[in-house]
This record gives structure tokens, sequence and C-alpha cells, in this order.
């Protein structure tokens, strides 16, 4: 009886991956591979729980039917998993999701919104490479960047970086010269840019700007990112000013769309002429 009821349990959960696959199928991006879009609707089920670690996936011919796609395309979202670690093949008996739990829960990353996780996100994580050259200005850097007419170069720097093993993100950053010229490689391979202001420059934070939109991996970013050209990414614009209100830097960061989430946490504050809502800090 026990085990007809649990049977009985895991049916509602694969109609709701079906209902949820066939929402998928009928959205498809013609921006984006089909096996990349499946691959990513398999990753989802797992990363949501439909699917729990050491339990088996349908096969790809099920999969080519559910998705209306060949047993090839099928068969190429599913050993990308597989590289990944996500799946894993036992010959004989199918494809299952992995039963390393810490590389499931630790795979999201979460951003809240506020300066102090920022932070935290930037310094938990650790930088790959290191491009630094100096460039010329476009207008509009100068323009962020609050520079004097007559200066016409910034300091970009450009990294990759690291967190739970995984690529994180790709950061352009620009600087002016009188801060990016004291700067080394060695010290950015060993501690975030921003410590290395304020710690070894000596600069203060004061506030930041940030923008925060949908985008697309153009060719750079998604051969840095590792994924596919034409890939959602999440694009987060931020200018630094140091505490007298002084532009420090512009940080360009590309992450990955199926890596990182924004949250916000609001709070409903009523008023006589109206009622709005207001970023709250969180726990």
């Amino acid at each position: 009886m026990r085990r007809e009821i649990s049977r009985d349990l895991r049916r509602p959960s694969r109609r709701l991956m079906a209902a949820t696959w066939e929402r998928n199928r009928n959205h498809m991006s013609a921006l984006l591979p089909v096996y990349y879009q499946i691959k990513q609707s398999i990753k989802n089920s797992i990363l949501h729980g439909e699917y729990k670690p050491g339990e088996k996936i349908p096969s790809e011919n099920e999969l080519a039917k559910q998705f209306g796609v060949s047993r090839l395309t099928a068969r190429q979202g599913v050993l990308q998993l597989v590289q990944e670690g996500f799946l894993a093949t036992k010959r004989g008996t199918g494809t299952f999701v992995t039963e390393n739990e810490s590389l499931i829960s630790n795979f999201n990353l979460e951003f809240s919104g506020f300066i102090d996780d920022l932070f935290y996100q930037i310094i938990d994580s650790r930088t790959k490479s290191v491009q630094m050259a100096r460039i010329a200005a476009s207008g509009l850097i100068k323009t962020k960047l609050e520079l004097e007419s007559n200066i016409n170069e910034v300091i970009q720097l450009k990294r990759v970086r690291f967190r739970e093993d995984r690529i994180f993100a790709y950061t352009v950053n620009y600087l002016p010269l009188e801060i990016g010229l004291k700067i080394s490689k060695e010290q950015l391979l060993i501690k975030p840019l921003l410590q290395v202001i304020e710690e070894d420059l000596g600069i203060k934070f004061g506030e930041a700007f940030q923008t925060i939109e949908a985008s697309f991996a153009n060719q750079e970013v998604a051969q840095n990112l590792e994924i596919q050209s034409g890939s959602p990414i999440l694009y987060v614009e931020r200018i630094m000013y140091d505490q007298k209100r002084k532009p420090v830097e512009i940080v360009q960061s590309s992450y990955r769309g199926d890596l990182y989430k924004y949250t916000v946490r609001l709070k409903n504050v009523r008023s006589k002429v109206r009622n709005i809502w207001v970023h709250q800090q969180p726990d």
C-alpha cells in the first residue's frame, strides 16, 4: 500500500512538469537554439525541486515528443546537463538527476538590491582573469565619470569572476587615470577591486547609482560567461561615488540569466493621499 501511495504522489508532479514543458514549447524563442531551451527547461525543473536528487528524468524519446523536436536535439540538451554535472547517465537504466544536493542548492545566486549585499557577493567571489588597458574615453564615459574636458583617457578593466567554482559574472570597469594607474593586475587577482580601492588606495565609498536590465549576451560576453551568443543575461551598471560624491568608477556587469536573480522586499506604506510600496532592507 505504501508503494502505491508513493507512486500516486509522483504522478501530479509528472503532469505538472509536462504542462510546464508544453508552455515552454509554445513560447520557445527563435533567438536561442532549441536544444539550449530544452536544457534550461529541465534545469529549471531540477532547481525548483520538481525533479529530486537521484530521480530519473524522461527518456530522450519522451523529451523529443514533449518538446516537438528530434531525438538528437533532445539528446544534445541532456548531454549539456550531464557535462555540467546536473544529470548522470546509467547504462541500461536511463538518465538521473545528480545526487549532489549542494550543487543544486548553491547554483542560484541571489542579489537583494542593497549595497551591503553587493559587497558580500563581490567579496565572496574570485577573479579568474584580468585584462587592463588605457583607452580613449567615449563621451558617455567621460560624462558619467565627470571628467574634465581635457582628459580623454581612462583605465579599462575586464574580469571574469567565479563563485562556488562557477562563472559568476563578466565585469568591465572604467576608472579615472589618477585611480586606475595605481592599481595592478596582481592586486586584482588577490582581492576584489572594491577592496583594493578602499583598503589600498584609501578611497571610501559614499553612494552608488545602479541600473538593472534584461539583455542578451553579445559575442564577447557569451565567450567569457561560457554561454551561447544571444543567451539571456542580467545586465547591471553602477556608478560608484566617494564620500564627496565624486565618481570613482563605472562598473558594467553581465550575469548569466540562469544563475542570477534579483530579489526585493517591499512594504506597503499607507497615507491619506495614496498607498505606496517602499523598498525594505532584508533581514
